[in-house]
């Protein structure tokens, strides 16, 4: 809440929420045309991007092709991609590699055969739905890999102020504060040590917050994916899109000690294959690419599986390659599984589908602007058109880098002609007392993700869909009577966002009635002949 009364606030030129491959790479195409500050609510290896293990989709082989990358990334969406967003993204793809390789990303390479790649020896793996070897990768921890590289350049950077442990409260707009237009001015910031909320104005915002995994009960995501972007971006006036389509990933670790764990798709492809606890392979009756279908298809059938047989989860098994293989391909998964006792080199992995990623976010166009002025959203948190109704494994580290960079051209082209915001109000708390009732966050918190697995999963019912919608409204309206009346915290914050997020999705799978990709509905069981993209607006109702 803010009051009348101003203070001087902290200023920059480009203010980036969020930390991740996202936002690192935008700083850095930034950096030497202006001062900009990047907000990251924990320490930095917190987000998404460090714990990426596949790699990133790009045509690098002379045998391959971008339309067969087209191709690939159009069948795997079900019809919702925007073909003209996928080849601009796979026709910048090989620009993003070449710079990620000149700031000193190390990629693996194949020294057991002469170069067949454009731009090196590099060795290029296959995942699901890709035709082609076209994943280049750094063995199985490229995000670590991509991260430490860029996070070094970063904070090394004269004109980057990097701040950490601080989540963004609020977008503060021109409209909220009734001012003419609605242009986005800057953000309300939480300091989570001091408990303090700062103003920062910007002449530019960026959101880069990641996705809302963590919306659900299983999760592959770390604990900071509560869709904190979308949800700032909704309540500034942005329309989000495709909600309904999350992605969960086939295969993560099925262990009481770690339930976070991805056990990469790059396994599959280099010949792992699925098995019920039996031994019994049972892809190829789901699909002609088996491991290597889409992973929808591939999360649903392991889904069926489990439901039909009663098991608690199925496995994964590489263990017919030879030890030195597994171990030079994949020594994260490696190293990690066998810290729990299980030597993937001699036995199968057991895995669970879990909520991976959101392929629905706030509209953007390909410069990454949003429907607020100064206002843009790049990465997982935006919906650009990429991924349709299933992404494609590896086109997600791509999009980050390529809408990163015509985020920064369109910035940069209008820098001069943007000015800073006059003075901005600051937080008024005059009104909120200190909370004695905590257990209320850390219990409506556990709510919603359980409910949100159960009803709002892998396989939906409409009665399912409006159950999820009638418990969400009740707690949005609890949460809002806390918000109002106490002290902000990070998990309050949390909460606020993730509440919000879950009861877009919902209003997005009531407003399809077919399935679709990664949206399956036993009571609407086809896919309908036209694909629309779900949109919704604030103010306004679903928009098909």
């Amino acid at each position: 809440m803010a009051n009348d009364s101003t203070s001087p606030a902290l200023t920059c030129d480009v203010l980036i929420i969020g930390g991740g491959a996202a936002g690192l790479t935008l700083a850095l195409k930034m950096a030497d045309s202006a001062k900009v500050t990047i907000l990251s609510k924990s320490s930095l290896k917190l987000g998404s991007t460090y714990y990426a293990q596949g790699g990133i989709a790009a045509v690098l082989d002379s045998e391959d092709s971008e339309l067969s990358h087209v191709e690939d990334t159009l069948a795997a969406g079900a019809g919702l991609c925007h073909r003209d967003i996928v080849e601009f993204t796979v026709g910048r793809a090989k620009e993003c590699i070449e710079w990620l390789v000149e700031q000193g990303v190390e990629f693996s390479k194949d020294t057991s055969k002469a170069s067949s790649t454009i731009t090196g020896n590099y060795h290029l793996t296959q995942e699901g739905g890709h035709r082609h070897r076209r994943v280049i990768h750094a063995a199985d921890a490229t995000g670590k890999a991509v991260f430490e590289i860029l996070a070094a350049k970063v904070l090394a950077h004269p004109n980057i102020r990097f701040i950490t442990n601080s989540i963004a409260v609020d977008l503060l707009t021109s409209r909220k504060l009734g001012r003419a237009g609605n242009r986005c001015l800057g953000a309300y910031v939480l300091q989570e040590e001091s408990g303090k909320v700062n103003t920062i104005a910007a002449r530019f915002t960026v959101l880069a917050t990641g996705g809302a995994s963590k919306v659900y009960l299983y999760t592959s995501n770390p604990d900071g994916a509560c869709g904190d972007g979308i949800a700032m971006a909704w309540r500034a006036g942005c329309r989000v899109a495709n909600m309904e389509f999350n992605q969960f990933h086939p295969t993560c670790l099925y262990h009481p000690l770690d339930r976070t764990f991805l056990i990469s798709e790059a396994l599959r492809g280099e010949g792992a294959v699925l098995r019920l606890p039996d031994g019994t392979r049972f892809m190829p009756a789901y699909h002609e690419l088996a491991e290597l279908a889409p992973r929808d298809i591939v999360a649903r059938a392991i889904d069926a599986e489990m439901k039909k047989t009663g098991c608690d989860c199925v496995y994964l098994d590489i263990s017919h390659k030879p030890a030195d293989f597994i171990k030079a391909h994949f020594p994260t998964i490696y190293a990690r599984c066998l810290s729990l006792g299980i030597d993937i080199c001699k036995q199968p992995i057991p895995v669970v589908p879990a909520a991976h990623y959101s392929c629905g976010g706030v509209v953007v166009d390909r410069n990454g602007k949003t429907d607020v002025d100064s206002l843009y959203a790049i990465g997982e948190t935006s919906f650009t058109g990429l991924h349709g109704a299933n992404r494609m494994a590896s086109n997600s580290l791509l999009e980050c880098f390529v809408f990163a960079f015509s985020a920064a051209e369109h910035i940069k082209s209008n820098l001069a002609a943007t000015v800073m915001p006059a003075a901005l109000p600051r937080w008024d708390e005059s009104q909120v007392t200190d909370s004695d009732e905590d257990i209320v966050i850390a219990h409506n918190w556990d709510e919603i993700r359980r409910f949100m697995w159960d009803y709002v999963g892998i396989v939906r019912t409409t009665k399912r869909l409006h159950r999820a919608q009638h418990r969400i409204n009740l707690l949005r309206n609890e949460i809002l009577d806390y918000y109002s009346n106490y002290r902000i915290s990070t998990p309050l914050l949390e909460l606020r966002n993730l509440a919000l997020v879950a009861e877009l999705i919902i209003e997005s799978a009531l407003s399809r009635y077919e399935s679709r990709g990664l949206h399956f509905c036993l009571d609407y069981p086809e896919k309908s002949a036209v694909a629309n993209d779900t949109i919704l607006q604030p103010g306004a109702r679903a928009q098909e």
